[in-house]
């Protein structure tokens, strides 16, 4: 019976318990390349259940909210969790010290959660 109450609340909520987990960066880290830009690695976290539901990019930060880059996934990574993947080419200005990272998934859209990287 608890059961039952519990996935009526989902229901009732308007979402579903794989759809309240969002995408979550869970590690990134920053190289510093050639001509001054950068590649970034992301680490990603989310319960893909396939191409109904998948983390779907990644997106780089500047402290003012500036998008500096998205990293497009093009596929679910349902039996690769959690799945790092790369973005280089990053032009991030001079001074900026640290940079903000989120992740989006194909249904929810962009997780309110940011993850803080803090260059090299």
């Amino acid at each position: 019976m608890r059961s039952a109450i519990s996935a009526l609340a989902f229901v009732l909520a308007g979402t579903t318990p794989s759809a309240a987990d969002a995408p979550r960066v869970v590690a990134a880290k920053a190289a510093h390349g050639a001509q001054g830009l950068w590649r970034i690695e992301v680490t990603l976290a989310h319960p893909d259940s396939g191409w109904d539901h998948y983390a779907s990019a990644w997106e780089v930060l500047a402290p003012d909210g500036t998008s500096l880059g998205v990293r497009e996934l093009a596929h679910p990574h349902v039996d690769e969790q959690p799945f790092t993947r790369a973005l280089s080419g990053i032009a991030i200005p001079e001074d900026v010290k640290e940079v903000a990272i989120r992740a989006r998934c194909n249904l929810d859209g962009w997780a309110p959660a940011r993850f803080t990287l803090t260059l090299p």
